[in-house]
């Protein structure tokens, strides 16, 4: 039954429609039952369904049902595959209709601003295309069965510490181009059912007041045509929120905020039309999932079967000195309570009731020679000596080991940041004895974020598993054995030490927190910095081997409103099968503002059989090269040379063209006081006048003139500079210039 959404809008009364404004509970949104309106319920489900039955909350406290724990997003960015990421929505979708969640609270594409940010094992990449890019899909996926989903958190919300109350502290131009474009690639390709406001304040407005924020860019701009539904608890003023475009507040509110709401439309501070506008947004929500229900059941076991497959195809093989893949006649130790218990998710508000786990080491006895030793707990950071002890003498009688270390649960959560990136001592101390009478060594990672290794150089494997989901032990086995060859990409960078990275000296701060680091994000800023890093963005290793030839550009000019097709041949030269992730950056090479070295701007994910070659291709458009001007509040593209590079990782490039942006755009002129004979010249426009006040300057200070010892001290290099940053305001006192030829040159140009 279609329902008319304006009629029953118009039958209800100002309190029902304030009360659709906030929960039932902790996990519904209020029906009207007079008029049909059901009441309806969302859950946590990026990584797979947290369905409260009896008593809820946000921070995954009381148990939820049984269900599928897929691998979250810090292990499902690294497949670099929108295509995988869509069917992956398609089957939280499925299972959402089934549990009769109408609304998926996820997924979650904040930046990864810092390595220790508690929450990173939630959120994609510290890349905003490739967050966008893979959100995009997942949102898809999910409301084809007429789920909603809920992006989050909106907008720069990148720390635990004091995330509720602190102030994030952003220029416009590093939230639109390094904190905002994942949200608004999704909005614009999927449309979101809901977008999820955040706790924090930016730049001293709270998220869930924000006008500009939730109204001009996110609906203006960008065309959003859902609901703004708060993080639970997030609210700070209600009626303000409101008409700032902050619809729903979760959870339940008690009926305060309800009767602030009708108090505020009866005394004439809110217009009614602004809350019809969000109670019809809320209705539109409700009838969406209630007219399109779908018959299913859930289907845990084949669920289970795809998470296994999501993680096979993320999993990064960070480190190989041929010591993988395992063969099965060979014997082999596996060490740590990693591998008979694994630690696969992260704690809270998304922790998930799975309804098996799969652990390494059944599965590996099914594929080879397998041995165990406990060697740590996975737990704790206490050395055992006996444990330890017995590791060793086993180590030493093996052909190969598989450590599986990691960190903790209580190393990294939801609601608190980390304080450092160190695995627990105990588990770099065992590794390092190891290494000493096993050369044959493979570490296997259990972690949400990067950690440091200490170890590294002294080990021949290293496989990134991250948090692989219920079914994380069955698919790091199959890539251990070389069942599946492994694909994934680090979808951030592994810096060698905390404080390497550009927020380490501003990150945390509790009143306020500056993103002093700007735009210069990840890798964005160690490659500005040439800094060695662990693993860069995009590295990862496969069995098998990639060569890249015959890069193509469509054309060498191009300009505002075109797009460019770029195509790369890529051939797999090895003798097993094989998946590459092609990417490609973008480097600007105007030199006319900062920017970063090169960034990621397309990428794609070709399957090769030993000896194939296929041709791959990617495009470019206007937005590609584009950089965001605050003196248009809009982005802007410069005319001049860019540079297209594609290879395997951030910092292994095989191919590179160059193509000339011709932009029909100009930056606007404000020629005053303060403006350099430089800027003059280095602008079309102003460059006569530019030249014209040089040519006096060296007439007046008698450039070219026979030079004498004096001269000796000024080089024509000084001089230049020191005339190409001389403010106009300063000719004036030496009548280079007159007060009425520089206001003349302003009402020219900015009149």
């Amino acid at each position: 039954m279609k329902h008319n959404v304006k009629e029953i809008l118009s039958q209800m009364t100002l309190e029902e429609k304030a009360g659709m404004c906030s929960g039932l509970d902790f996990w519904h949104l209020k029906g009207v039952e007079r008029l049909g309106v059901p009441s309806i319920m969302v859950s946590d489900g990026p990584h797979g369904l947290r369905k409260q039955e009896a008593a809820g909350d946000h921070l995954g406290i009381n148990e939820s049902i049984k269900a599928v724990c897929f691998p979250p997003a810090v292990l499902s960015a690294c497949s670099f595959d929108p295509e995988l990421m869509e069917k992956f929505g398609d089957v939280i979708g499925c299972e959402a209709q089934a549990a009769d969640v109408s609304v998926v609270l996820g997924p979650g594409v904040n930046i990864k601003r810092s390595p220790i940010c508690g929450r990173n094992f939630e959120y994609f990449s510290e890349d905003p295309h490739l967050a966008g890019e893979l959100a995009a899909a997942f949102i898809k996926g999910v409301q084809r069965h007429n789920v909603g989903t809920s992006i989050k958190h909106f907008a720069a919300n990148n720390q635990e510490t004091r995330r509720m109350t602190c102030s994030s502290d952003v220029d416009e131009r590093t939230l639109r181009e390094i904190y905002l474009p994942a949200f608004e690639r999704a909005v614009k390709e999927s449309q979101p059912a809901t977008v999820m406001c955040s706790y924090n304040m930016i730049n001293d407005t709270y998220s869930s007041d924000n006008d500009w924020l939730l109204n001009q860019v996110l609906r203006d701009e960008w065309g959003f045509q859902g609901a703004v539904i708060s993080d639970w608890g997030a609210v700070n003023e209600r009626v303000v929120g409101l008409a700032a475009g902050m619809d729903i507040e979760m959870p339940a509110s008690g009926g305060i905020t309800d009767a602030e709401i009708v108090t505020a439309v009866r005394n004439g501070s809110l217009d009614e039309t602004v809350l019809d506008r969000a109670v019809e947004r809320i209705l539109t929500l409700i009838f969406r999932w209630t007219e399109n229900r779908e018959v299913r059941t859930l289907t845990l076991e084949a669920d289970h079967d795809f998470a296994r497959r999501v993680a096979e195809e993320s999993m990064v093989l960070m480190k190989n000195d041929g010591v993988l893949p395992l063969k099965r006649e060979e014997k082999v130790l596996f060490v740590g309570e990693f591998a008979e218990k694994p630690r696969y998710q992260g704690g809270g508000s998304s922790h998930i009731n799975s309804f098996k786990v799969s652990d390494a080491l059944s599965a590996a006895k099914r594929l080879g020679q397998v041995s165990y030793a406990k060697g740590f707990s996975g737990q704790e950071d206490v050395y055992d000596e006996t444990l330890a002890a017995e590791a060793v003498a086993m180590a030493k009688q093996m052909d190969k080991v598989v450590v599986f270390a990691g960190l903790p649960d209580s190393f990294e959560s939801e609601g608190y940041d980390r304080t450092h990136m160190e695995l627990p001592g105990c588990q770099n101390r065992l590794i390092e004895e190891l290494a000493q009478v096993n050369t044959n060594l493979t570490v296997v990672l259990h972690n949400g974020a990067p950690v440091t290794m200490p170890w590294l150089n002294q080990v021949s494997g290293l496989v990134e598993a991250y948090l692989g989901g219920q079914a994380g032990g069955e698919a790091v086995v199959n890539i251990l054995y070389g069942v599946v060859n492994p694909s994934g990409k680090l979808a951030e960078t592994f810096p060698k030490k905390l404080s390497d990275n550009p927020a380490y000296l501003n990150f945390g701060g509790k009143e306020h927190v500056a993103y002093k680091e700007g735009i210069f994000v990840g890798y964005r800023y160690y490659d500005a910095k040439e800094m060695e890093v662990l693993f860069p963005f995009g590295h990862g290793h496969s069995y098998t081997s990639f060569a890249y030839s015959d890069l193509k550009l469509e054309r060498n000019t191009m300009t505002d409103g075109e797009t460019l097709n770029i195509s790369v041949d890529v051939e797999n030269t090895g003798s097993v099968p094989g998946k590459e992730t092609v990417q490609l950056y973008v480097s600007d090479k105007t030199g006319k503002v900062q920017r970063p070295l090169r960034e990621l701007k397309a990428f794609a994910k070709v399957s090769l059989a030993p000896g194939e070659r296929k041709t791959v291709t990617m495009t470019l458009d206007e937005r590609s090269f584009a950089w965001y001007s605050t003196d248009l509040h809009d982005w802007y593209v410069c005319s001049g040379d860019y540079e297209i590079a594609v290879g395997a990782s951030s910092r292994d490039l095989r191919l590179c063209g160059t193509v000339c942006y011709q932009s029909k755009r100009a930056l606007p002129l404000r020629i005053g006081r303060n403006t350099t004979v430089g800027d003059l010249l280095e602008n079309e426009k102003t460059r006569p006048l530019g030249q014209l006040v040089l040519n006096r300057m060296n007439a007046f200070f008698g450039a070219g003139a026979s030079p004498d010892d004096s001269d000796d001290a000024i080089s024509d290099e000084m001089g230049q500079a020191i005339a190409y940053s001389q403010p106009l305001r300063g000719l004036l006192g030496f009548g280079i210039m007159t007060a009425e030829e520089l206001q003349a040159a302003i009402d020219k140009y900015t009149g």
